[in-house]
Parts: structure tokens; C-alpha cells; sequence
């Protein structure tokens, strides 16, 4: 009953309620828990901890991994060999195929622009509008694509796919492929300015437009 024995008590009952939460606390972050949590409209959601989650990762990384020694017919050396072969060889040809639509494509577009908008503006003869300094060598770009494309066409066409050699064709062609490019990468820069400039001038403005219009 002396002084202060009711508070040394209260502050030992605290010390250990203390611990005890600190002890839940530290099983909770270091052991897998899996809680279930219920709101409205909800019937029943697993909340699972980081290790949990880690661990599940893994199991379904290996359930998708190949099974060695599975139940499934075993098949030969020879027989995988011949299968990777065919789907690596179906997989070439694909490529190729969109290889050569894609250059098909680029050609169309390159034509395009050359006979809806290179051409009617040359006819326009403008001062003020230097339709080759917008354009660089866009038309010596179409004729090495289409150069390019006939290369592929004739390394494909009636050739079976192992005979394909597509590479040679690249090899044949890298040089005017260069020569032609680093000269329209090199005025890149000055065609976009000049077209900006362009853009400001409504008379210019409006050709471009009657130009992408009948493109239309």
C-alpha cells in the first residue's frame, strides 16, 4: 500500500501486453498468412502475404516449365530434330512473306506521294516553294526499294524455302541502299523546317492540302 505500487504494477502489465503485441506483429510479417476478408457484395476474397505470393509464383513457373520424364510417348533424338527443323523453317518463311508485303507497302506509299504530290507540285511551279529541297531524293529512295523488292522476289519466287538465300540479296544491294539514304537522312533536318515554314503561308498551306486531298 505504499506509494506508486499501483503504478510500477500498471507499467509491468503494459511491458508485457507490449511484448506480446510485439511478438503477433513479428509472426505475422515473417510467417506465410493467408487471410480471408468479406465485404458487401463479396463473397469471400484470399488476401495472401509477399512470402505466399513468392512461393505460388514459383510452383505455377514450374507447373508451365516441360516435364521431364512425363507420361507422354517418348519420341527420338531424331524425331525433335525434325520437328524444331519444321517450325523453325515455317517460322523463315513467315518472316519473308512480311518482309516483302511490308517493302510491297512502302513502294505503294512512296508512289503515292511522288504521283499525288511531288509531281502536282512541280506542274504548280511556285517560286517560293522548292519542292525538291522538301522532298530530297525521295524518288531515287523509291526507285532502290523497288530495286530492293525485285532482288527478293526473284531470290523467292519458284525457289523452295531451304533454298532461299535472302541474306545475299541485302549484301548485293547495301551499298546504293546506303549511298541513296544518307542522302535523305542528311537533308531530313532542313526538309521538316522548310515544311514548318511552309505551314505559316496560307497560299503555300492550302496547295499542300488540295495535295493530300486527292490523295484521299
Amino acid at each position: 500500500d505504499w506509494p506508486g505500487k499501483e503504478g510500477v504494477g500498471g507499467r509491468k502489465r503494459n511491458l508485457a501486453l507490449l511484448r506480446s503485441k510485439l511478438y503477433m506483429e513479428e509472426r505475422r510479417r515473417t510467417e506465410p498468412v493467408v487471410e480471408r476478408t468479406t465485404t458487401a457484395g463479396d463473397h469471400g476474397t484470399l488476401r495472401r502475404s509477399q512470402s505466399d505470393r513468392t512461393e505460388y509464383s514459383q510452383k505455377l513457373q514450374e507447373k508451365m516449365a516441360p516435364q521431364v520424364g512425363s507420361s507422354t510417348p517418348a519420341t527420338s533424338p531424331q524425331e525433335d530434330e525434325e520437328q524444331v527443323s519444321r517450325r523453325m523453317m515455317a517460322k523463315r518463311v513467315k518472316i519473308i512473306a512480311e518482309l516483302m508485303q511490308t517493302e510491297k507497302d512502302y513502294i505503294s506509299n512512296l508512289d503515292l506521294c511522288i504521283r499525288g504530290v511531288i509531281q502536282p507540285l512541280r506542274n504548280k511551279q511556285i517560286a517560293r516553294f522548292d519542292v525538291d529541297g522538301l522532298f530530297s531524293n525521295i524518288e531515287l529512295v523509291h526507285q532502290v526499294s523497288a530495286k530492293l523488292l525485285s532482288l527478293l522476289e526473284e531470290a523467292t519466287t519458284d525457289v523452295e524455302p531451304p533454298m532461299q538465300i535472302i541474306g545475299e540479296v541485302f549484301l548485293q544491294i547495301k551499298g546504293p541502299l546506303e549511298d541513296t539514304y544518307k542522302i535523305y537522312c542528311y537533308h531530313h533536318d532542313d526538309a521538316h523546317t522548310m515544311l514548318e515554314s511552309y505551314e505559316k503561308d496560307e497560299e503555300l498551306k492550302q496547295h499542300l492540302r488540295d495535295c493530300v486531298q486527292s490523295l484521299k
